[in-house]
């Protein structure tokens, strides 16, 4: 199966919809697509020392927030380098000229490295237009945008031109949530009706203990899931003024999928 376009798909669903089963599910069907994560980008990043990794690890490590601006920032550097972006400014993270000497950085130090660091306020703000069709440039974009205002931010680098909304009934959601359990070194998450581990209580990979999230509550799920809703739906209307806003509903994973693949061929094949 080749794509007659390029598909830039985002997923929206509420704390156990079952968002990661249907993107893994999708990646598998559809091996065009690539799963493009802000989470991975941000530890890949700081892994490797990059300016941008070195800068987020700052913010990180000082109890802020990664600002949009970063955020967005890794995405463009993502898509750039794998050729999906081109045309425009280049975006890059500079040194502030205070940093360097004639022999290179005054100081080696990580920290003084990060101070250094600049960011270019036009970088990656022109980008929109020269978003790449080919369909080798396809992805599904896990991790943001979460808020209409990002995805506004999101469409002057890349237009999305499929959002999906998985709905499933709240009380089916609660149930979900109680028979969750985690593998937290990997995140590999298991549910005891629809994804049990061969032994209970067991990761599959690892055979260490699995756990259950202290936010898996069902006090702590009913404040997650209001607060999703709040700015959710924002984000909903946002891609639905846009045209690329498709909904689903279903009370399983399994009910989903072959709606989500009917429609992403209908779309994309």
């Amino acid at each position: 199966m080749r794509l007659r376009q390029a598909a830039r798909v985002i997923l929206v669903g509420a704390p156990g919809v079952g968002k990661g089963t249907q993107s893994e599910r999708l990646l598998k069907r559809f091996p065009q697509l690539s799963a493009i994560s802000s989470g991975d980008l941000l530890r890949h990043n700081v892994k490797n020392r990059t300016p941008l990794g070195i800068k987020v690890e700052r913010t990180m490590k000082t109890g802020g927030l990664v600002s949009d601006d970063l955020i967005l920032r890794l995405i463009t550097n993502e898509l750039g380098r794998r050729g999906w972006l081109f045309g425009g400014r280049p975006n890059v993270m500079t040194l502030s000229s205070s940093a360097i000497g004639d022999g290179g950085l005054l100081d080696g130090s990580p920290d003084a490295f990060g101070s250094a660091l600049e960011v270019d306020p036009l970088a990656g703000a022109s980008l929109s237009q020269q978003a790449s069709e080919d369909p080798a440039a396809s992805f599904l974009l896990d991790g943001f945008p979460r808020t209409a205002t990002q995805a506004k931010r999101l469409d002057s680098i890349v237009p999305i031109n499929w959002a999906v909304s998985i709905q499933t009934p709240l009380d089916v959601i609660m149930q979900r949530i109680s028979s969750r359990w985690v593998h937290e070194p990997s995140g590999r998450v298991y549910n005891t009706t629809f994804n049990a581990p061969k032994v209970p209580g067991f990761d599959d990979i690892t055979g260490e203990p699995l756990v259950q999230r202290a936010d898996d509550s069902e006090e702590v799920y009913r404040t997650r899931f209001r607060k999703f809703q709040e700015t959710s739906e924002p984000l909903l209307e946002h891609y639905a003024k846009k045209g690329v806003l498709w909904e689903v509903n279903g009370m399983s994973s399994d009910e989903i999928s072959p709606k989500l693949y009917q429609e992403f061929e209908r779309r994309f094949l």
